[in-house]
């Protein structure tokens, strides 16, 4: 299974540089500024949690296979798809119904790091 959140951080990271660049050179001028200041938001967190999720697959292969690591890992996982899809989707059909599932991602990236730093807390090698 890690291999596999390593492959999907790898995506994830190419999937949000593309995104940039066709948001910082397709979008500009089509979508009002709040709604390209949401597509962005989806941009800037999608990569950041990327590599929190890069750090959590590095962490496992190092120390070992944690509860606290693996949840950290699902959780940025799910937070990316909900949190920054949700944005690049309400971005680009302007549907509004998304919004309320934007919060519920955040709230799954606010769960990774909490159970990152579990993870990191229980690690005896410091």
């Amino acid at each position: 299974m890690l291999k596999v959140i390593f492959i999907f951080a790898g995506i994830s990271g190419l999937v949000s540089v593309v995104l940039g660049a066709f948001g910082a050179h397709g979008l500009r001028g089509k979508l009002d500024e709040r709604m390209m200041h949401a597509f962005e938001t989806g941009v800037n967190y999608q990569m950041t949690h990327t590599l929190a999720l890069l750090i959590c697959c590095l962490f496992i292969q190092q120390w070992g296979k944690h509860w606290s690591l693996e949840y950290a890992a699902y959780s940025f996982t799910l937070g990316i798809f909900l949190f920054s899809g949700s944005l690049y989707l309400l971005a680009m059909t302007g549907m509004k119904w998304l919004g309320p599932i934007t919060p519920i991602g955040g709230l799954c990236l606010i769960i990774g790091w909490c159970f990152l730093t579990i993870g990191i807390w229980r690690n005896n090698s410091f």
